[in-house]
């Protein structure tokens, strides 16, 4: 499990699911732990075992998603020798493993039915019985259990067992993906940013220019925490000058010139190919008052990306937009971005 475990935050939703955490953490009941790919259900986890009785047993994490089926039910159950090919010598599952600690479920819904219907003896009468033995074993074993699927609608379409799901679900914890997170993404890029600069070997930390703060600001986060690390740990590496504000920062890592065309997916215009990247944000059109304005807005956050993206470096600039190197000069001048 990772050990970075810092909960860093101010949003009122993300402080209500630490605290909720803090209140089940001395409970000895399951936790079910809902959340998008990125958004810390590990962090939750290892939590609710640190500020439990069991914080000096073991905290033992499976991946359900990361074994074949035929191998999750020796996973979780153990196996003795000679019960399946392969078996040469007799293993303990994470059930004995985790005997008087925590056993953390990850990509739970990813569980077959088989493995579903032993967990839920287990669960329920704190019995495990190793593949290929007969004698059942008692455990002592907190289950704390992760997903990112709506586990309620599996259920109703048959493909969870609703009984195990009860089970489970003494506390849930849902938490938010960082879109929702008002005022979280600065402050996260902040610190990430910070930590990235001193483990490079930075003597100042210079921020984010404007236009980048904004840009971290409307993007969407799919990837949430996860992907707002790595997007500014990337930005910073790239950044030489701990003296001036990054001022670019590439979202999609595999966003090239010459990155590979599937031929199965038309090629873009050469135009909107070129734009698009420049112009992270689309202007709200109902919005648009001043159209002067507003095109005089649009045309500086394209100079601000493609300055930040080519470092300042003037002639490749103009060259990836299109202009000569006088008409991009006479834009800066316009924009006053020479004085920034």
């Amino acid at each position: 499990m990772e050990r970075d475990n810092q909960f860093i935050g101010q949003s009122g939703a993300f402080l209500d699911a630490v605290e909720r955490t803090s209140r089940a953490a001395p409970m000895r009941r399951p936790v079910l732990v809902i959340g998008e790919r990125g958004t810390g259900k590990e962090l939750i986890a290892e939590r609710l075992h640190r500020l439990s009785t069991r914080w000096d047993e073991p905290l033992v994490t499976m991946n359900c998603a990361a074994l074949p089926e035929t191998l999750i039910e020796a996973e979780l159950f153990g196996h003795e020798a000679g019960a399946f090919t392969g078996a040469t010598k007799q293993r303990a599952g994470r059930f004995e493993e985790a005997d008087k600690g925590t056993l953390f479920l990850d990509e739970l819904g990813t569980l077959s039915m088989g493995a579903q219907e032993r967990l839920l003896r287990a669960v329920e009468y704190g019995e495990v019985t190793r593949i290929g033995s007969s004698r059942p074993m008692r455990v002592d074993v907190r289950i704390v259990a992760a997903t990112n699927e709506d586990l309620p609608a599996k259920a109703e379409r048959g493909e969870f067992r609703a009984d195990l799901l009860d089970r489970l679900s003494f506390e849930v914890i849902t938490l938010p993906p960082l879109r929702v997170r008002e005022g979280d993404i600065a402050v996260l890029a902040d610190y990430f940013g910070r930590r990235m600069g001193a483990e490079l070997g930075w003597e100042a930390w210079p921020g984010f220019a404007e236009h980048v703060a904004q840009e971290l600001e409307e993007h969407p986060w799919p990837g949430n925490v996860r992907e707002l690390r790595n997007v500014v740990e990337r930005a910073v590496y790239r950044w030489d000058d701990w003296d001036t504000p990054i001022g670019h920062v590439q979202f999609d890592p595999f966003d090239s010139p010459w990155k590979p065309i599937s031929p199965t997916i038309p090629k873009k215009d050469p135009v909107q190919q070129q734009v698009q990247p420049a112009a992270q944000i689309a202007p709200d059109l109902d919005q648009v008052e001043d159209l002067k304005a507003a095109v005089d807005q649009h045309e500086r956050m394209i100079l601000e990306h493609a300055l930040g993206k080519h470092r300042w470096n003037q002639r490749q600039t103009a060259k990836a937009l299109g202009l000569s190197y006088d008409q991009l000069r006479h834009a800066i001048k316009k924009h006053g971005l020479m004085e920034e």
